[in-house]
């Protein structure tokens, strides 16, 4: 059968180098990916970190009472940051522990205070 007008006729070394072909721009592609994805999500989730942690920061700062000016009120749940701010308990904790601005009561757990408004006796 010989081939008509439209139809192309297939060679067989062609057809290994194209699979070849094939081959190297797939491992290729996926070594890029490789490469890529990791840096972009680390990216992301700076990114995602450096907004959270400036929302807590400014919260926590507007709703932390300075010494005196409101008894309890001083210091404030990891609860109530989290129900404030739309975000988890375990991400209001992280975020606290990781940041400088914030600090973590001694006397009772679970509970945050703004550096420089609160005491940590």
């Amino acid at each position: 059968m010989t081939p008509g007008k439209n139809q192309k006729k297939f060679n067989k070394p062609m057809d290994i180098k194209v699979i070849k072909e094939g081959i190297i721009i797939a491992g290729t592609g996926g070594i890029i990916a490789a490469i890529f994805i990791p840096i972009f999500t680390g990216i992301k989730n700076y990114i995602f970190m450096r907004i959270d942690r400036k929302k807590v920061e400014s919260w926590l700062d507007e709703h932390t009472a300075e010494d005196g000016v409101k008894k309890g009120a001083a210091w404030r749940s990891t609860r109530a940051i989290a129900s404030h701010n739309n975000l988890t308990e375990d991400r209001v904790r992280y975020i606290c522990s990781n940041s400088k601005k914030i600090i973590l009561s001694i006397s009772e757990e679970e509970l945050w205070g703004y550096k420089g408004k609160v005491r940590n006796d």
